[in-house]
């Protein structure tokens, strides 16, 4: 077997030979004139009425030898096959094709449309001509990349091969398509915020750092889909917006977490959370059934049932429930007690983290579909307090497979209680919690002008992941690697 170098190096050879003849391998233009799904779509009518038309992809297959040579393309809308006969394209063009080109190579063909004696639609190929020569060989078909770390590194060749990988991401393209169209037809303005922040608001999480040049000023990368914007948005008038954008987090790495994903949040005025998780059952239920035609899903050992009533479970009371512990009243040596007795790893000893780490320890037993409420204060620094209760908030989450798949609440606009709470937060960061959230004066200022009361919501790519029963970073395109 050759290695790659030696292969390599004999197709350079074969742009020695175009060169030769003044043909250029490379070149600008196509002469196509339909895609290959439109040829197979049309070919009745194209045989019938013997259209000669121009096809053009990627040879995926070469077959055949001395005067007839079967090749089947790909051009990304589907396959189509083509036959070089020697008694229709003649001597010189069959042999320099045969010369010169190999599987991979990007071609276009000229020919009829005909139907051969097994039934396959083909072209019978007059004239062809080199599109992009590929110097280097295509993963075998049956085997492909089999190092997933390869894979993730040379996406394009894994998306090539693999028929699946690729209709996954067709689906996931759906997915936030049908997010958008339902959001747009309830009346939500798609809008823009930044990216770049001089204080990173919305969630609990450690942000990317770096340097504005002009400014001379240190920035973060968000963390949020532009919470505190999109929240400034309807001070200043506009009911509903929501935005799909990317959101980055300097974080470890897990089958639920990567440093960077898409995410969509939304803001709704005179809505909140009760009227929120109807409307958000009905917007998921609706993305889901649309994108995968069920509502039923296999996902991380657990078979899920999207279709029903999505009934409501309440943070403290599962966690008293299960643990026997109450996180309201317990101290912060308690909580960590119970948590080295359950052998549960966590990172800070200030009560928000200790709760935090108790209630995933729970989670992970929830299978669902249940709708997380009544969350803490403590643990949610933007939501609303729930009226009959000022140490829970008017939080709500959608659990699935022991895993957090949304986050909505009815939105904090009490400009001093949420100053209150920046405080504490910032108390927070002096003792060195790195995902504390930063506070923000601004956003703080805004709330003095006027919020009107709403409701807030978000998922991102895990829901899509859990969906589809694979890693986050498998529904990636190109998931951050290591250089080489």
């Amino acid at each position: 077997m050759s290695s790659i170098d030696e292969i390599r190096d004999a197709r350079i050879k074969k742009l020695e030979l175009f060169k030769k003849k003044g043909i250029n391998p490379y070149p600008a233009d196509s002469k196509r004139e339909i895609s290959l799904k439109d040829a197979v779509e049309g070919f009745d009518n194209l045989e019938k009425k013997k259209t000669m038309k121009w096809i053009a992809g990627r040879i995926m297959s070469i077959r055949g030898q001395g005067a007839i040579v079967f090749i089947t393309l790909n051009d990304g809308t589907g396959n189509f096959q083509g036959l070089l006969k020697k008694d229709i394209i003649g001597d010189a063009k069959l042999n320099f094709f045969k010369e010169v080109v190999d599987i991979g190579d990007f071609i276009e063909i000229q020919g009829n449309f005909f139907t051969t004696k097994r039934g396959e639609k083909t072209m019978e190929v007059k004239d062809w001509r080199m599109l992009s020569k590929s110097l280097r060989p295509l993963p075998e078909k049956w085997h492909g990349l089999q190092d997933v770390e390869e894979r993730f590194r040379k996406r394009y060749l894994d998306i090539l091969m693999n028929p699946e990988i690729k209709e996954l991401f067709e689906k996931k393209a759906k997915f936030w398509d049908i997010t958008r169209n339902f959001l747009r037809r309830e009346n939500f303005l798609e809008v823009e915020t930044p990216t770049l922040e001089t204080t990173t608001g919305g969630a609990e999480a450690r942000p990317f750092q770096t340097h504005h040049n002009d400014f001379d000023l240190d920035v973060y990368l968000r963390i949020s889909v532009g919470e505190l914007w999109q929240k400034r948005l309807l001070a200043a008038g506009f009911p509903r917006v929501f935005e799909i954008g990317r959101v980055y987090r300097n974080e470890g790495s897990s089958p639920e977490h990567t440093q960077e994903f898409t995410g969509m949040e939304f803001y709704a005025g005179y809505m909140d959370y009760k009227q929120g998780m109807d409307f958000t059952e009905k917007m998921i239920k609706e993305v889901a059934k649309e994108t995968f035609g069920t509502l039923i899903f296999q996902t991380h050992g657990y078979k899920i049932d999207l279709s029903k009533k999505w009934e409501p479970i309440a943070y403290v009371e599962t966690i008293k429930k299960m643990l026997k512990i109450d996180v309201l009243s317990a101290t912060e040596k308690e909580m960590m007690k119970k948590l080295d007795e359950l052998k549960v790893k966590y990172e800070g000893k200030n009560k928000e983290r200790l709760t935090d780490s108790l209630w995933k320890h729970c989670r992970k037993q929830i299978i669902g579909p249940v709708w997380l409420t009544d969350v803490p204060k403590i643990v949610s620094p933007l939501s609303k307090t729930k009226p009959e209760n000022p140490l829970l908030t008017e939080r709500v989450q959608l659990i699935l497979a022991g895993a957090e798949m949304t986050n909505g609440f009815s939105e904090l606009n009490d400009p001093i209680d949420q100053h209150e709470r920046f405080e504490i937060q910032k108390k927070l960061i002096e003792a060195g919690d790195e995902e504390a959230m930063m506070p923000d004066d601004e956003f703080v200022e805004m709330l003095e002008y006027g919020m009107p009361p709403a409701f807030g919501f978000a998922y991102g790519d895990r829901l899509f992941a859990f969906l589809v029963d694979k890693p986050l970073r498998e529904t990636q395109m190109f998931p951050l690697m290591r250089p080489k």
